[in-house]
């Protein structure tokens, strides 16, 4: 994922991050079971999958800690 993906991340909401998770996920779980068999030669792929779901789910965290932030400064 390169950074300007990244960045149209933080724009998105929590549910299609959610969403992306979810399909990258399992498509993590097609590679994994492609991997094993051998029918799959790029490891690399399966580690950035993984890494892109990292990052993905970091933003939703933030997004959801500010939320949480804004609710409490209108109490």
């Amino acid at each position: 994922m390169k950074k300007k993906e990244f960045t149209e991340f933080k724009n998105k909401s929590v549910k299609e991050l959610q969403k992306f998770v979810t399909d990258k996920k399992t498509e993590m779980a097609k590679k994994k079971v492609e991997i094993f068999s051998g029918k799959e030669k790029n490891l690399k792929y399966f580690n950035n999958l993984r890494r892109d779901v990292a990052k993905v789910m970091t933003v939703i965290r933030e997004q959801e800690k500010t939320q949480k932030w804004k609710y409490l400064q209108e109490k």
